[in-house]
């Protein structure tokens, strides 16, 4: 089975922190693993930011101060080299998460050219200025559809640009339980088209469910999930874990909605 979103920000860059994901990759089954950073922890990615930040409001602005630029790229190339010197009891690749914004295409490309990543994962989590996924309050007074209308066109946009490898949990967006009036399936088949196109693969996460499984459902929504299979896209299932104790979770029950 295979875990392809991992996060290892918690901890310090050395081969004992990596070992407990393998660990517990190997207490779940897991005999695939895909570890990641999110691109904001690094100083290079920190101007990307500089367009949206003074429109954030003051709690994503001073969650952005805790998180951002708390790390450098040389630093994470470095421990991924030293990784890969090691044997371990699963396969072990490594990439970025790269928040995605249609004016840094050429910015991204810049940082992340040669660097030896196994792959770079997209993900909609700006909503223009709107970071939809922190708190379910910042939803007050938000135009749902408008909303919905936004990420799917972001998204479409993120599958089209052919810098990704694939595209992180992609109808993210739901895990507050907010619908909108009509419905998706349109959004479903143009995205999906798009990621066929482009040789990207979709995640099916169980991320949003493990942070509020009130609301979000486990994994993609089957129509999106359907449209995905229609168009030949692949599909690889991740825990979005942010934690060793994260890893695999619900990978089993994903691979057998699909």
């Amino acid at each position: 089975m295979l875990d392809c979103h991992v996060h290892i920000e918690r901890g310090e860059y050395t081969l004992e922190w990596i070992s407990h994901f393998v660990e517990k990759a190997v207490e779940r089954g897991i005999d695939e693993l895909w570890l990641l950073e999110h691109c904001y922890r690094f100083k290079e990615f920190v101007p990307m930011y500089d367009g949206i930040y003074p429109d954030l409001g003051s709690y994503v602005q001073a969650w952005f101060k805790r998180k951002a630029g708390v790390k450098r790229l040389d630093e994470y190339l470095k421990l991924i080299d030293e990784v890969r010197k090691q044997e371990w009891d699963v396969n072990i690749k490594f990439g970025l998460e790269i928040c995605y914004f249609k004016h840094a295409h050429e910015f991204v490309y810049d940082i992340t050219k040669d660097q030896g990543f196994d792959f770079l994962v997209g993900s909609t989590h700006f909503i223009d200025n709107f970071a939809y996924d922190h708190i379910k309050e910042h939803w007050e007074g938000v135009d749902i559809d408008e909303a919905y209308n936004t990420y799917f066109e972001t998204s479409i946009d993120l599958a089209t640009c052919g810098i990704y490898n694939g595209i992180a949990h992609p109808d993210a967006i739901k895990l507050f339980g907010h619908k909108p009036s009509y419905p998706l399936e349109r959004y479903y088949d143009r995205l999906a088209t798009k990621l066929a196109q482009n040789d990207m693969y979709a995640e099916q996460s169980s991320g949003c469910y493990r942070r509020f499984p009130d609301s979000a459902g486990l994994g993609m929504n089957n129509d999106l999930v359907q449209a995905l299979k229609k168009h030949g896209v692949r599909i690889r299932t991740a825990s979005d874990a942010h934690h060793p104790d994260d890893v695999g979770l619900f990978i089993k029950e994903l691979g057998e909605i699909l």
